[in-house]
């Protein structure tokens, strides 16, 4: 019958399949608006294979590691899934990192590519990388994803490429490593037959690794979560349509692209969806609010953080936002306060929480959009289909609904593992596929979940990952403190903040150790998120009668539950 909609293609099976999918299914609709530049599915699904052509004439195998240490950007997209549909697997780095931090994981993970920034927030990520004189492994050309790639070059022995010739993979030396351009990257593409692409992308396999995503530990040792194409696929593919993602949504997306929050439930979904992105390489609320209104956006998903910004915003009545529809939010306290506001102040009647950690490919329970206020934010919702989530005693057994305890999870989505750490897989993945996720949770008689602790001193800044480990490690680095304790405390507007409790030396001044000075110290070697807001100079740390830390008192100290540690 005449006006029936088109009948969607079938889903692909890998994410290398996954533009030219879009493209089919959604043809001319607009796939991306950033800044002036509006691509369709069809142009977009064009220029990742131009980037899958550079790939491979800049000799990306199938399994190279690729990593993305940049911004969100159209290049960003394009670069990452040109990458993939050449057969790499994709790295993404925190642009948060400071250079030793992106050095370790390029090292680790045996990165052969890597793209990057010149310009970001002040930052030259490559002269960054080149002045640490850390060790980068198989690293061989990085490629400058805006703006002039002059500059540093990461092995100055190597002049820069300006006229990029086809590249063999072998030898992959210090001796061999270019710094180039997006542009003169791609130029190389165009020497490379569409055939050769195409086959590349049709010898990808649905069991392959398609991405490493990167996740402190406890002890402060970032791990390599390796998940598969079909796993991400299903995955994400399920929550767009557990989240009511929808083709013709205008999805703003403020979530940073190295999170599987910005680049799954983001870039990924849309493309699954037929909605439109709109990247945006940092959260400013002025600009959020301009685009919101500017652009019709229909979805924005983000930490609390995000919200409490529009909502407090001198200008937000004289905006226009009535086209939102849809919010998501999590990885923090969520008052239910905040759901009602954001129905009622900002007009989104579609609202929802929703858990996951990297190991389970970023999502484990979704709570559906039209629940109550009060059960968005006291509950993270219910486990995904073909999700199984329990909740366990330490002694290993399964508890009844209303009893806290440690949140298992077991499903398609569980990761396949770290990246060459077997001793760590063995810990976080029991032998019958039970994912230990560390935290403490109760589910109820409906089969909600809500999450009330951590059995990990992990805790979230701003939606960002805080490991304690590691910045206790850079602490005690600090010639003037003989002990610390780092731990989580809540915080109005990031969610989670993190406090840490200062022993100084006996011979420290005392110029050296005030919030001031500790806090350049620490931001000098650590991510932002990741330095602590409050110090509290102490005598000593709790301990009990074998030495082990008090945490809880410490925790309980920072919230104010009660007088800290002498």
């Amino acid at each position: 019958m005449t006006g029936d909609p088109k009948p969607r293609p079938p889903l692909p099976a890998t994410l290398a399949g996954l533009p030219r999918y879009a493209a089919e299914a959604f043809g001319q609709r607009e796939a991306l608006a950033d800044g002036e530049v509006r691509w369709s599915f069809a142009r977009l699904a064009e220029e990742v294979a131009a980037a899958s052509r550079a790939a491979l004439a800049h000799g990306v195998r199938p399994g190279d590691r690729v990593a993305m240490w940049a911004p969100n950007s159209r290049e960003w997209i394009a670069a990452a899934l040109g990458a993939i549909g050449a057969g790499a697997v994709l790295v993404p780095l925190n642009t948060r990192y400071k250079a030793p931090e992106a050095a370790d994981i390029l090292r680790r993970s045996g990165a052969t590519l890597l793209f990057a920034e010149r310009d970001f927030l002040g930052t030259d990520y490559v002269a960054a990388l080149h002045a640490s004189g850390e060790d980068l492994g198989s690293l061989r050309t990085t490629v400058v994803l805006r703006g002039d790639a002059t500059g540093p070059a990461l092995d100055s022995r190597t002049p820069e490429l300006r006229t990029p010739e086809l590249r063999t993979p072998e030898p992959r030396t210090p001796d061999s490593r270019t710094t180039l351009s997006w542009a003169d990257y791609l130029a190389a593409g165009t020497r490379i037959p569409d055939a050769d692409r195409v086959a590349r992308a049709a010898a990808v396999r649905p069991g392959g690794l398609c991405d490493i995503l990167y996740t402190s530990g406890t002890t402060g040792r970032p791990k390599g979560v390796m998940m598969t194409h079909a796993q991400t696929l299903r995955l994400y593919d399920s929550w767009s349509r557990l989240v009511t993602l929808r083709e013709g949504d205008r999805y703003l997306l403020v979530n940073p692209f190295f999170h599987a929050f910005g680049y799954k439930a983001g870039v990924l979904a849309c493309l699954l969806r037929g909605a439109t992105m709109l990247p945006e390489t940092v959260y400013d609320a002025d600009r959020v609010l301009h685009r919101l209104a500017a652009e019709r956006v229909t979805c924005l998903m983000g930490p609390p953080t995000v919200f409490h910004g529009l909502l407090a915003h001198p200008e937000r009545a004289t905006h226009d936002l009535s086209a939102l529809r849809l919010v998501g939010t999590g990885a923090a306290a969520v008052p239910a306060e905040l759901v009602e506001r954001i129905r009622n102040s900002l007009g989104a009647r579609d609202v929802f929480t929703a858990y996951g950690l990297t190991e389970s490919g970023g999502v484990v329970t979704v709570c559906p959009t039209d629940a109550d206020a009060r059960t968005v934010a006291r509950t993270v919702g219910l486990p995904l289909p073909g999700t199984e989530v329990r909740v366990v005693a330490p002694s290993g057994g399964t508890l009844p609904a209303g009893e806290p305890g440690e949140v298992q999870v077991r499903g398609y989505h569980v990761m396949r593992g770290y990246l060459d750490d077997p001793a760590a897989t063995a810990e976080s993945v029991l032998p019958d596929g039970w994912l230990r996720t560390g935290d403490v949770g109760i589910l109820d008689a409906r089969g909600y979940l809500s999450l009330t602790d951590r059995l990990t001193d992990m805790y979230v800044v701003g939606g960002f990952n805080t490991y304690p480990a590691e910045v206790e490690n850079v602490l005690l680095g600090h010639p003037a403190i003989a002990d610390v304790a780092v731990v989580g405390a809540p915080g109005y507007r990031l969610g989670e903040v993190g406090v840490a409790f200062v022993v100084p030396q006996q011979a420290a001044q005392t110029t050296q150790l005030t919030p001031e000075a500790l806090t350049a110290w620490t931001r000098e070697r650590l991510a932002n998120f990741k330095v602590p807001r409050r110090f509290v100079l102490v005598e000593s740390l709790p301990r009990n009668t074998g030495g082990k830390l008090l945490k809880g008192r410490l925790r309980r100290a920072a919230r104010g539950e009660e007088t800290p540690p002498a």
